[in-house]
This record gives structure tokens, C-alpha cells and sequence, in this order.
């Protein structure tokens, strides 16, 4: 699949590159695995001098036998091999002190595991370098919470150090919808919808999808749904690495909120404990879910819908990890059965999400969100409001168009205190809209 999207961040990446002529620039990329750091990199890297470097969970001395390779072969010069990461890195920096380029460390996280000192010892000689070397450092990791840890916490020798951080999202909706017209340009409304829901605009996993041929409806849940499918490993695989021994209490948690039960009571009660500090610790330690809160509460409003924020998590939560019986029976048949009968009222939610992110793509908006009072009812599925110019946009979202009311739905912004002042447009979203 050809390289899509990403212009904001090829020219932050370019324009850090101009500056670094000067002198040296440290840049941190974060996003989860799948999401495209390697791909953006590789493109980034196809002007200018470079050197990448991949770490590798194994010892420092092997990883030193690969970076003085790799300065050889990227830059074409010889670098002391002592067996030390600390002294290569100076030799690169003393090297850069004429020579601009590009040096790329990725799962730049796993330096700390193989070592905690080296963090110290970059943190030491970029101080020392950094106003003389010409070097562009960008490293980049998909531990998400280790990178926090390691570049957020004032605790840590590297914090600070970055001039310029970008965390990487999936492709917004415009993106994949080009993405599957380019593959299927026939593509009817639920291809672009699965497409989205199994995929959440991550890279990689539409790629696998579109480099076999998976373009449509069947075609994808064919594919998700077979004996070598990552869709069916990857959510596994992706969040042990993040939650480590503690990875059975958080699974189930996140299977909870994508089976519905999404507060934090029911949460709690289904657990058998209180469950607020994991619920913590998955928002702002690992990034795995989110508050939903009525548009127009107050920030710190206890009346809070959890959501898992990744939706192929979502997806994995929902059909996949609930459903490891089947999968280890090998009746991938009867798990595509399952997913085939509850698609329709699942990507319900799917497709509201879908809209409020085209909506906040594509249209002036200062906030987005859903609505609903104090007792759980009068909902509103997508309210859009243009805080500057007292504009909002109030929307249903059906399957079945048919199924949407106009005037019920007004009905429902009356009841809405925070509207009154706002001039209101109503709308119904249906996936013909996508």
C-alpha cells in the first residue's frame, strides 16, 4: 500500500531537519504499535543523511555491534566499538560537530529496559553536543507508557530535553475513506464502515486488508475472522507489553466497557472491587480509554460513560477476547457468525463516532460530543458547537434513516440548557452521509 496522509507531520519532521543545520534538535514520537512511526520515518528519511538504529530486546553490546554496522553502511564511516552506548552516541555527536544528519532510534523505549544508565548518559552528552552537533535526533516508541514515564516525568534524566513531540493518531476519517475508494472505487456504505471499526484508522491493519483483497463487507470479515488473522492476536500481544502482571484485571475491564457497562459503578460491581485507580491508570498511564462526559458538563462532573478510545481494542474487546472458546477451537466460522448477527446494532456507536470525528474534521467546531441529563435520558447523539460564533449542529444518528425524527429530536435540544443562545441547525447522519 502506497504511503497516505501524514503532511503535518512530514513538514514538522522537515523543518526540524533545516533547523538541525544549525544545531542539534531532539524529537520524540509516540503512538501506539501498527500506527505508522516506522512507515513516516522511512518517507521522512528518503531525503537527507541518516542513521537507524532499531532496538532490539537483547544486550548492549549486541546493539553496539549493530549501530557501528549501521553507521557504516547508513554514513559511511567508522565508529570505536567499545561495547558502551554511551561512547558510540558521543562519537556520533563529536561527528555531527560537521556533519549534519539525521540519527533515528526507534522503540527508543527499550534502551531503558536493557539499561536504565544510557538514559542518563543521552541526557549528559546532548547537553554537552547539542549547541555544536548538527545532528536531527529523533527517537521514537510504541510503549506508550514508558515513553510518558521516560520523557514526561520530571523524575527522569530526559525530561525536558525534547524541542518537539508528536503523538501519532490513526487516519481521520477522510483518510480511509480514500484509502478504500483507491482499492474499491464501487465501495458501498458498510465496507467503509467495517472498515472503520475493525481498523480505527490504524495504519497497518487497513493495509493488511487492502493488500489481500479484503475491499468489501465479506471480504474483511473473512479475512479478520481466519486462522492467521492479527486482528485476532494483536490486542493481546499489544497490551501486555503495556499492562505487564496486572494485564488480567485491566482485560477485564475493558471488556466490560465494550460489552456496554461503562460506569464506573457498574464497573466496580462486575470486578468485585473498586475500580477508579485502574480506570486512572488506563486513561493517563496507557491511553486505552476515555471520559465521556455530557457536552456542557463541568470538567470535573463524576457523570462519566468510559470508552475504550482505540476502536480496534473496542472491536478485539467485543467479538475477540470474548470469544477465545471459539478461537481456540478453531470455529472461526461460528466467531464470523457472531460478529455477522451483532454487527448491525454494534456499529451503531461505531458509526456515531465516525460522524463526530468527520464533523470535527471538516467543519468549525470548538467542541464536540454527545448529551445526556442527570438521569441518563434525553439523549443526543452528536451536539457540534462553534463556541465562537454561537453555532451548534444537533444530530441523529440511525442506520436506517427512516428511523430518525426531525421534530423529536428538536424537542430534545429544548430540554438542553447550555443551547439556549446557540443558533441551532438539526440534522439526521445515516452511513449513505459517510
Amino acid at each position: 500500500m502506497k504511503f497516505y496522509n501524514r503532511k503535518e507531520e512530514l513538514e514538522i519532521l522537515r523543518r526540524n531537519r533545516e533547523m538541525s543545520k544549525k544545531f542539534g534538535v531532539f524529537t520524540v514520537i509516540t503512538g501506539r504499535r501498527r500506527i505508522g512511526k516506522t512507515a513516516l520515518i522511512r518517507e521522512f528519511g528518503k531525503d537527507g543523511r541518516s542513521l537507524y538504529l532499531f532496538v532490539p530486546r537483547s544486550t548492549e553490546s549486541l546493539l553496539c555491534e549493530q549501530l557501528v554496522k549501521n553507521a557504516d553502511t547508513d554514513l559511511g564511516i567508522e565508529i570505536f566499538n567499545t561495547g558502551r552506548f554511551r561512547d558510540i552516541f558521543e562519537q556520533l555527536l563529536i561527528y555531527g560537530g560537521k556533519n549534519n544528519f539525521t540519527f533515528v532510534i526507534d522503540e527508543f523505549q527499550d534502551l531503558k529496559r536493557m539499561n536504565p544508565s544510557i538514559m542518563s548518559s543521552i541526557q549528559e552528552l546532548w547537553d554537552k553536543y547539542k549547541q555544536i552537533s548538527k545532528v536531527n535526533l529523533i527517537v521514537c516508541g510504541s510503549v506508550y507508557s514508558m515513553m510518558v514515564e521516560i520523557f514526561e516525568d520530571q523524575k527522569e534524566p530526559l525530561f525536558g530535553r525534547a524541542v518537539s513531540k508528536m503523538n501519532m493518531a490513526p487516519f481521520r476519517p477522510s483518510a480511509v475513506k480514500e484509502i478504500l475508494k483507491d482499492h474499491n472505487p464501487v465501495f458501498v456504505p458498510d465496507d467503509l464502515l467495517f472498515l472503520y471499526m475493525v481498523s480505527g484508522g490504524v495504519p497497518k491493519y487497513i493495509e493488511l486488508l487492502m493488500d489481500a483483497g479484503a475491499v468489501t463487507f465479506d471480504g474483511m470479515l473473512d479475512s479478520v475472522c481466519s486462522m492467521d488473522s492479527l486482528f485476532i492476536t494483536d490486542g493481546r500481544e499489544l497490551l501486555i507489553s503495556e499492562f505487564g502482571a496486572d494485564h488480567g484485571t485491566y482485560f477485564s475491564i475493558l471488556q466490560l466497557i465494550a460489552g456496554g457497562r461503562n460506569t464506573l459503578k457498574e464497573i466496580s460491581e462486575a470486578i468485585g472491587k473498586e475500580a477508579g485507580a485502574y480506570l486512572e491508570n488506563l486513561e493517563k498511564r496507557y491511553g486505552v480509554v476515555r471520559k465521556n462526559r455530557p457536552v456542557f458538563s463541568k470538567k470535573n462532573s463524576r457523570d462519566v460513560r468510559w470508552r475504550v478510545s482505540d476502536n480496534y481494542l473496542r472491536f478485539y474487546f467485543r467479538f475477540i477476547n470474548s470469544n477465545l472458546s471459539l478461537i481456540e477451537l478453531r470455529r472461526y466460522d461460528i466467531l464470523k457468525e457472531r460478529i455477522s448477527s451483532e454487527y448491525a446494532q454494534y456499529s451503531g456507536s461505531v458509526l456515531e463516532d465516525y460522524f463526530r470525528e468527520k464533523i470535527a474534521e471538516e467543519e468549525r467546531v470548538t467542541e464536540i460530543g454527545s448529551y445526556w441529563d442527570k438521569k441518563g435520558q434525553n439523549e443526543i447523539d452528536i451536539i457540534a458547537l462553534d463556541g465562537i460564533g454561537s453555532k451548534a449542529a444537533v444530530a441523529e444518528v440511525k442506520r436506517d434513516r427512516r428511523k430518525a425524527d426531525l421534530k423529536v429530536l428538536e424537542e430534545k435540544a429544548e430540554r438542553v440548557p447550555g443551547l439556549k443562545g446557540y443558533e441551532i441547525t438539526y440534522r439526521t447522519l445515516s452511513p449513505e452521509d459517510m
